[in-house]
């Protein structure tokens, strides 16, 4: 069904970006700066799933993207989020990469990303404006777990996820106020997703515009088997950035 509805989400962006296609060639640039809560377990041998109590803490995101006048050719969107949480665990009794762990024990969960996405524009106008198309999340993540006695091991990760992408903004003309809300679904992995909504103020300059934004993010990552990896782990909290479009 998800991939049913990308394709054809697809073709519908594709017959209408003609008309819509940014008349222009533009760039758009920015970062985020997420206080993200985080939660998760990690994959122990034998296939058990072990749960630590992770902290709060600052995680980033910068991006950028091409718009282009030619029909039919996707604009591109390049992200990288690095979300990184030290964790920790007592009274443990597991074995992680053939090492035995026992008593208090430490862990790194990282599951840092990079977002290529193709996408057109449906509308694009001062009211609303309307993305859709497809990503492909690429992961270099790992778990890493040691104690206090010097024992250590890490299992990285470097798969991806194949999503879908929306992405709305909705203004306000004359106030240079306006909400948007991104959504990235997993098609081969259908518990994975990443999604943001907010509110953001636009300020027009002679070279280029600022954009001033802050919202809620979350990011799901439960996978069975990804590269070697099953999990249940996610990054939620707010954020706050800004955006220079030229």
């Amino acid at each position: 069904m998800q991939k049913s509805f990308l394709t054809v989400a697809l073709l519908t962006a594709m017959s209408v970006s003609s008309a819509n296609a940014a008349t222009v060639l533009g760039f758009k640039a920015g970062a985020d700066y997420w206080h993200a809560d985080a939660a998760g377990n990690l994959p122990a041998d034998g296939g058990s799933l072990q749960s630590f109590e992770y902290d709060s803490s600052a995680h980033t995101s910068l991006w950028f993207a091409v718009e282009h006048p030619v029909p039919l050719l996707p604009n591109l969107l390049i992200r990288e989020n690095r979300m990184q949480e030290h964790g920790a665990k007592s009274d443990a009794d597991f074995s992680f990469g053939g090492i035995g762990f026992t008593g208090d024990v430490n862990s790194i969960m990282d599951l840092s990303n990079t977002d290529f996405v193709l996408y057109y524009e449906l509308l694009d106008n001062d009211i609303v404006s309307l993305d859709v198309g497809g990503a492909y999340k690429k992961m270099h993540g790992s778990f890493r777990v040691g104690n206090g006695n010097g024992l250590s091991h890490q299992k990285d990760f470097d798969g991806a996820v194949i999503m879908g992408y929306a992405s709305a903004v909705v203004g306000m003309p004359g106030l240079g106020l306006y909400g948007f809300a991104d959504l990235m679904a997993g098609v081969n992995e259908s518990q994975v997703y990443d999604y943001s909504v907010g509110l953001g103020w636009e300020f027009d300059g002679m070279a280029l515009d600022t954009r001033v934004r802050a919202g809620y993010r979350e990011f799901n990552f439960d996978v069975r088997s990804f590269d070697g990896i099953t999990t249940d782990s996610h990054f939620k909290g707010y954020f706050a950035g800004v955006e220079l479009l030229f």
